[in-house]
């Protein structure tokens, strides 16, 4: 609990922090006096003062904001008390319209790079992580969409060659390709000759959903179970090979995750080989609840085991190649984002799969304990993911902002104070109910409705 609740206030402080400070970087290098600047909202819990700007942690670490001179009418939306300004030429208003565009748009442009730095930076020390394999194991075999139906006709272990007519070699490979292919027909080559062709749908979240389905194939080995778990009850051991699970032919961990997920709390039969015998255990997988993407909620069977480590390949690469790959990895997340967000506006995703703070810090916990490249990775991630959803075109948030800037551009002069903060008030009506929805679900997942 404690690694989890110090590794959520590092990653969003760290993450705040970045954004804030873009914007206070911008802010002062076109001469905007800056009077605070602070990490979390609401009341001052403390702070220093450097040159002109107060820097502050204030109580809810849940964001942060830069007060600058001419924007005092934001406080009351910020939860900081005003800080009066006689009106000058440092004021945010009285800077060309290019600096504000720039001002605003700094902390967005801020998470961008740090994602681009930070998956480059872990290229570089640790090296790409490669799974050489292009075998595939089908998940959910028993429940595939229409769209996903030609999948049932893959042998389980089969070896891909080619994805969308091109050459597969890692499944970093066979991801890449899977990833970028849009709508429409996408052809499985494998090196025995067969092709599985499929009609992918048009709508974002359910290419995923297909996608899904298509696991690499791993070994049925057990690498680890938790103390208490179903699977610690029923005496499963870290090594054992799983051979047949509710009477059924094991032949991969993905195989076996299907057939647990099916048995919610009834009691089966479990036969593996341990140290070259057979040994027959009886288990009770533990029911649990899931969303899924269409927001129907289901029960599955969980025994609190880990897959046997996955043989990976860190690739070295030089400068260069890193932070190409840094470029290339924040962009296509920025734009998988993107395409997700689409689909829950037009209601091709459902709602409950957004994750509010408590997720945010359980997975922060669970990748501080995987160790600092994974963590990194959650950190960049995160932080597309802020710069994302910061550029919605909502008041309060800074795409709300470059929003005023772009009717003012039009217009050719800006919205009245009085504007601004009747429409930020109802952008901030917004964010608060997305907040509370969020955080609604997450309460949901934990209590399992």
């Amino acid at each position: 609990m404690l690694t989890t609740l110090v590794a959520f206030l590092i990653v969003i402080g760290v993450l705040v922090f970045v954004h804030e400070l873009g914007h206070l970087v911008a802010a002062k290098s076109v001469g905007i006096a800056v009077p605070r600047f602070s990490i979390g909202f609401g009341p001052r819990i403390a702070g220093f003062h450097w040159g002109e700007t107060e820097y502050v942690i204030s109580a809810l670490p849940l964001g942060g904001y830069v007060r600058m001179a001419g924007m005092e009418d934001m406080a009351e939306l910020e939860g900081g008390e005003e800080l009066a300004m006689e009106p000058s030429d440092r004021d945010f208003d009285a800077k060309p319209l290019w600096a504000r565009f720039w001002v605003i748009s700094a902390g967005v442009l801020k998470n961008f790079l740090f994602a681009s730095v930070v998956i480059a930076m872990v290229a570089l020390i640790w090296g790409p992580s490669n799974n050489p394999t292009t075998r595939v194991a089908i998940a959910e075999r028993g429940a595939l969409s229409v769209a996903a139906a030609p999948l049932a006709a893959t042998p389980t272990g089969a070896e891909l060659s080619a994805v969308g007519g091109e050459l597969v070699e890692s499944w970093n490979d066979v991801q890449e390709r899977l990833n970028d292919a849009g709508a429409g027909a996408l052809t499985l080559s494998f090196v025995d000759g067969q092709e599985v062709t499929l009609q992918l749908p048009s709508s974002a979240t359910e290419r995923l959903q297909v996608i899904d389905h298509i696991n690499f194939f791993a070994e049925p080995v057990i690498g680890g179970v938790e103390t208490g778990s179903a699977a610690d009850v029923a005496g499963i051991q870290e090594g054992d090979r799983i051979l047949r699970a509710a009477d059924e032919s094991v032949n991969s961990w993905t195989e076996f995750v299907d057939i647990i997920r099916a048995h919610p709390g009834r009691e089966g039969p479990l036969l593996v080989m341990r140290d070259g015998a057979e040994v027959a255990l009886t288990v009770t997988p533990e029911p649990v609840q899931e969303t899924e993407v269409s927001g129907r909620r289901i029960e599955v069977g969980r025994l609190g085991v880990l897959q046997e480590g996955v043989e990976t390949v860190h690739r070295e690469v030089g400068f260069g190649e890193a932070v190409r790959h840094g470029w290339d990895v924040t962009w296509g997340t920025s734009v998988t984002i993107v395409k997700l967000l689409g689909d829950l506006f037009t209601g091709d995703a459902s709602p409950r799969s957004l994750g509010g703070p408590l997720t945010i810090g359980q997975i922060s916990g669970e990748t501080a304990r995987a160790g600092v490249e994974v963590m990194l990775g959650w950190m960049a991630l995160l932080s597309i993911n802020l710069a994302v959803l910061n550029l919605l075109p909502i008041p309060v948030l800074d795409g709300g902002q470059l929003l005023f800037l772009g009717v003012e551009a039009v217009r050719g002069r800006p919205l009245s104070v009085e504007q601004r903060l009747r429409l930020s008030h109802v952008g901030l009506i917004l964010v608060v109910g997305i907040m509370v929805w969020a955080i609604t679900n997450d309460f949901l997942r934990i209590f399992g409705i």
